[in-house]
This record gives structure tokens, C-alpha cells and sequence, in this order.
């Protein structure tokens, strides 16, 4: 039997990256999970190959209305739920200088409006017990050059986070977050960045890895699934880097 038999899971931004090796971790560990994406071809496309019990849901996580949609599917098609990964987000890079009212709301919208209305929706419908993991970054720790609204969306949403801590205590409600550094993700290709200047930043991000290397969804993916466990029983308000060391000197 799996860690998390009989447990209902919901994953924003499953389809690809680290929000699918979410899924597909949680799928083998016996859950039953519901993810959303934003193209139904992807969702399609990703759900051939999927094995379990499962429902991909159409569903922008900027928008608050299709948050309530993903949970009334969740608790429609399962019930109550007891883990909720808010990951979807989005990166763009740009100086301080340049950066226009779309670019900013763009990023404030999907990246901590979307899980705090995710959030809202999802608190009367899960178990007490539960957990709540929220997809931060390392960006907010650090000073990279042109991430200042990016590292913005980021750091709120770890204050978001840690308050939430407090207000979930009396139902024994977790929450806890992730914090990538440098992972080989589709986000990448989304910065609206030539290929040559993703390339030049991916090299530039590397170098500064203790393990000189970008990680893999699937390391960050089994962080998710520690948090979420019974394993992590006694973790609670955190935020875990899982960035090669790159965070930490």
C-alpha cells in the first residue's frame, strides 16, 4: 500500500515540470489526484501516459474562478482533500528599468494572488490534517539581476505562507514550501527570452551550484512528497531549498 492510499491530492500546473513529476509521484504512492494546467492539449497529452486514479482540469491558476472550479472537481470526483500543491508560476526577467504594468501583473497575478485564492477555496474542503505546499523559489533569498518583480511574487508568497502556518495550527493543518533553485523545467522556455540568452543564463546559473549542475523535477517532486507524508509529521512553516547548495553560501 502506498503512502498516500485513500488520500485526495490536487496539483496546480501538473502537466508539466515539477507539478507532473508531482503527479506521477503521488499517483504511485496510491493517491487519488486531481491537476490542472492551461492548454487541454498538454493536460491530453500527459494523461495518456498516467496510471491511477486521476482528473485533469482545465483551469488557470490566476484566475480565481477557475481555482474554485479545480476544487469543486476535486471534491466532486473524490471528496474531502488532504494534500494541496499550489506550484503553477511563472518567470520573467527584466531590469528594474523596463519592466510595464502587464509584466508585473502578470506574474503578481499567477504567482500569489492565484494560490492565495486557491487557498481559500481549498480550506473549508480539506481534512483536518492536512497539508497545503506552496512552490517558492531560492530567488527571494537572493539578489539576481533582472528578478525583481519575480523574486517579489516569491517572497510574498513565503510571508503568505508563514501566516498561513498559523492560521491552520488549531486544525493540524501543515504548510510548508519548496524552494527550487536552477531545475530543468518548461519555465524556462516561458521567459520570453531568445534560446541563446536561456542557454547563457542556465550556464551562468550553474556556476554559482555547489554541485554544478541543474536539478531535476523529479528531485524537487520527492521534497514534495516528504512534506506531504507522514514522515514529515513534526515539519511544519518551512521552506525547503532544494537547489544543488546554491542558497546556502
Amino acid at each position: 500500500m502506498g503512502k498516500f492510499q485513500n488520500k485526495t491530492v490536487v496539483v496546480t500546473g501538473g502537466n508539466s515540470g515539477i507539478g507532473l513529476a508531482a503527479v506521477k509521484g503521488f499517483l504511485r504512492e496510491g493517491a487519488n489526484v486531481v491537476f490542472s494546467g492551461r492548454r487541454q492539449e498538454a493536460l491530453d497529452e500527459v494523461s495518456k501516459d498516467l496510471e491511477g486514479n486521476f482528473k485533469a482540469v482545465l483551469a488557470d491558476q490566476a484566475n480565481p474562478a477557475d481555482n474554485k472550479k479545480l476544487i469543486d472537481a476535486a471534491v466532486d470526483t473524490y471528496g474531502k482533500i488532504d494534500v494541496v500543491f499550489a506550484n503553477a508560476g511563472v518567470a520573467q526577467f527584466a531590469p528594474a528599468d523596463q519592466i510595464n504594468e502587464d509584466f508585473f501583473d502578470n506574474q503578481f497575478n499567477i504567482n500569489i494572488k492565484g494560490p492565495a485564492f486557491l487557498v481559500k477555496e481549498a480550506i473549508p474542503n480539506l481534512n483536518d490534517g492536512g497539508n497545503i505546499i506552496f512552490n517558492t523559489s531560492i530567488v527571494h533569498q537572493k539578489g539576481f539581476e533582472g528578478a525583481g518583480v519575480y523574486s517579489a511574487t516569491k517572497g510574498a508568497l513565503r510571508a503568505y505562507a508563514r501566516v498561513l502556518t498559523t492560521e491552520l495550527a488549531p486544525r493540524n493543518i501543515r504548510v510548508n514550501s519548496i524552494a527550487p533553485g536552477p531545475i530543468g523545467t518548461p519555465i524556462y522556455d516561458k521567459m520570453g527570452m531568445t534560446e541563446d540568452q536561456i542557454q547563457e543564463m542556465g550556464s551562468s546559473f550553474a556556476q554559482h551550484v555547489p554541485l554544478k549542475r541543474f536539478g531535476e523535477s523529479e528531485e524537487v517532486a520527492e521534497g514534495v512528497l516528504f512534506l506531504a507524508s507522514g514522515e514529515a509529521s513534526y515539519v511544519n512553516g518551512i521552506e525547503l531549498e532544494i537547489d544543488g547548495g546554491m542558497s546556502q553560501i
